[in-house]
């Protein structure tokens, strides 16, 4: 990565992290009764103070990319954000990946117990659809509504959730490239797809380039699924800040395992080649997205 790139993902997770202080600070939002202490400080471990924030930078790039860079932009992407925290706390429970490190630091049902980080996963889940219905995310409600919706479905049963039934009833088993692709699509691809798609949707863009962004979304969630599952073959908890090599002796379906770690790479390769083709009609404007696809690609955690 070049200091300029660097210095961009820092002030934009940076912007990301000020968001989500002012959403998850103790003053209570109209229509709230209380915001319980033990329950605030849990959803806070879990959103604040680490991460990559690669999901609402795409967000926010995807909108820049049409014209758009406004606190309505943030909003959607720090509730983007919140349902990817949500995820990981549940992940990383004992009936789930049972996982003791996050970014570096204890899960949260270590950090705190295992009821309160269920609780505060479904907090973080369901602030985050407070959030993207708020009018200073679009100005036409239909648009919102369109948000909304479509963040619902990338989260869900056909989505992210689904994609987690499929991954745990892939453990110890073995899966064909076809299972292993919708599995992945649907766990970790859902999110990011949504993240590019949402920028477009929220500059107004044309619906041809919202399905471009969209198909952008989908090889940036391949791609960085396939890093990971690299990472988790190659690379130690240091570098990481996880635990590694859980997939393989969980049983776990992966491109790595079925294919090998140089075939995967020849992937990666090829799935960037794709990203580019899709932002050429968009110039050098695009310049930040093509550099968080290689990022992606050849990140080290």
């Amino acid at each position: 990565m070049t200091d300029e790139f660097q210095a961009h993902l820092a002030k934009s997770a940076a912007r990301v992290e000020t968001v989500l202080e002012d959403i998850l600070s103790a003053e209570v939002r109209e229509g709230e009764t209380e915001r319980p202490e033990r329950l605030l400080a849990a959803m806070r471990h879990a959103a604040l103070g680490g991460g990559k924030r690669l999901r609402p930078i795409l967000v926010m790039e995807a909108a820049a990319l049409f014209g758009r860079d406004d606190q309505g932009v943030a909003l959607t992407a720090a509730a983007l954000e919140m349902i990817h925290c949500y995820s990981l706390v549940h992940d990383d429970l004992p009936a789930m990946d049972d996982d003791d490190l996050r970014r570096g630091l204890p899960t949260v049902h270590k950090a705190f117990d295992e009821a309160t980080a269920i609780l505060a996963g479904d907090a973080l889940l369901t602030l985050a659809f407070d959030v993207i219905t708020d009018d200073e995310v679009h100005p036409d409600p239909s648009v919102r509504l369109r948000l909304n919706r479509d963040l619902a479905r990338a989260s869900g049963i056909g989505g992210m959730a689904g994609g987690q039934m499929f991954d745990l009833e892939s453990e110890g088993r073995d899966r064909t490239e076809t299972e292993i692709l919708k599995l992945q699509a649907m766990k970790t691809g859902a999110l990011l797809r949504y993240a590019c798609r949402a920028g477009a949707i929220l500059s107004d863009a044309s619906e041809e380039n919202i399905d471009r962004l969209t198909r952008f979304g989908e090889i940036i969630g391949l791609a960085f699924q396939l890093a990971d599952d690299l990472l988790d073959v190659e690379a130690s908890p240091e570098v990481t800040g996880k635990a590694t090599g859980k997939d393989a002796a969980a049983g776990k379906a992966t491109l790595v395992g079925l294919f090998g770690v140089e075939k995967t790479r020849k992937e990666l390769n090829a799935l960037l080649g794709q990203a580019e083709e899709l932002l050429a009609p968009f110039g050098e404007k695009a310049g930040m997205l093509s550099e968080i696809a290689g990022y992606v690609a050849r990140r080290d955690r």
